[in-house]
């Protein structure tokens, strides 16, 4: 006789097999950091603002489980750096799924209050020191950053999700960010949809209502998605319709050399934390939490060799959808 059960195991009854995870501290640093794309010096500093933040050990919704603040940040991290669903989350690191997606949200919400802490624009001391340091790289004068748009894949939204698909033919959110010459973001922008023209960003952002104050003497790098739009504070390259100068074609090489340095950020912000090259979620909330999380994110870990390890060359590689 054959008896059958079609009773589903309860998520209790289920083998975890992370119950070692304390084992990732044990790592040697580069291990360690090509997992969790941060560094341990860099994983702590990350522990103790988000505990300024108020972030503790006791689960966050109330639930049953005592999760360790460094076991959060860890869930947190792998979230971010990988494409796993919460079902391989909860394996990997020994707690239930609703546990990994509450941590998640938990840890979303406490990384964006840091937003304010490490995406800040330039003081006037700053602006002339990267003024120097883009007149070095381009040759051009009076620049403080380099301006672009960003699509981030998604699935598409319950509401005016036609809004969404993009002229590449899948749905999107648009990222704007300004980046300085190390490309770390000093302003973003997360959340149009994909359809939108980076022009129309532009002007329907929070910057564009500010940017005589923010910029006064100094302007910025774009492409040609800028020229035909009245943008007197963005340095955009003339049109080559095979009839420019060979000045105007030294000034568009120019151009282009400086403002790599926001395509590159670009391609490092979706290589370190993969979440973003294809987001499996339909709640723009959401969303741009997880995008804005990354780019704080970002700007913590940034420093003077900003070398991707596993793209040497430079991101981002061919094929991306940036």
């Amino acid at each position: 006789m054959v008896t059958l059960c079609c009773q589903e195991p309860t998520e209790l009854s289920i083998k975890k097999t992370g119950i070692a995870w304390m084992k990732i501290f044990e790592m040697e640093d580069q291990t360690f950091k090509s997992h969790m794309r941060v560094s341990k010096e860099q994983f702590q500093y990350l522990c103790r603002k988000l505990k300024e933040q108020g972030l503790h050990e006791n689960h966050p919704k109330g639930g049953p489980e005592r999760i360790p603040l460094e076991k959060k940040v860890l869930v947190f991290l792998w979230y971010l750096a990988n494409q796993n669903s919460f079902r391989e989350i909860s394996d990997k690191f020994d707690i239930s799924q609703g546990a990994a997606h509450n941590v998640v949200l938990d840890m979303l919400d406490k990384t964006c209050a840091l937003a304010q802490q490490f995406i800040t624009w330039p003081s006037e001391c700053q602006k002339i020191a990267q003024a120097a340091l883009f007149q070095r790289m381009c040759g051009i004068d009076g620049i403080v950053g380099a301006i672009d748009g960003c699509h981030i894949r998604i699935q598409r939204p319950p509401v005016r999700g036609g809004d969404y698909l993009n002229r590449k033919a899948y749905y999107s959110v648009l990222l704007q960010g300004i980046v300085d010459d190390l490309g770390r973001f000093i302003d973003i922008l997360a959340g149009p949809p994909g359809r939108v023209h980076d022009a129309r960003m532009l002007r329907v952002s929070p910057f564009y209502s500010t940017w005589r104050q923010k910029l006064g003497e100094y302007q910025l790098l774009g492409d040609s998605a800028y020229v035909s739009h009245s943008f007197p504070f963005v340095v955009t390259p003339k049109r080559d319709n095979g009839t420019l100068s060979e000045d105007d074609l030294c000034r568009n090489a120019k151009i282009s050399r400086g403002r790599v340095v926001v395509e590159q950020a670009f391609g490092r912000l979706k290589c370190k934390w993969r979440r973003l090259r294809d987001l499996q979620n339909s709640r723009i909330d959401v969303i741009v939490k997880i995008i804005v999380a990354a780019c704080t994110l970002h700007n913590m870990c940034i420093g003077q060799d900003n070398t991707c390890v596993e793209h040497p060359l430079g991101c981002p590689r061919a094929g991306d959808d940036n």
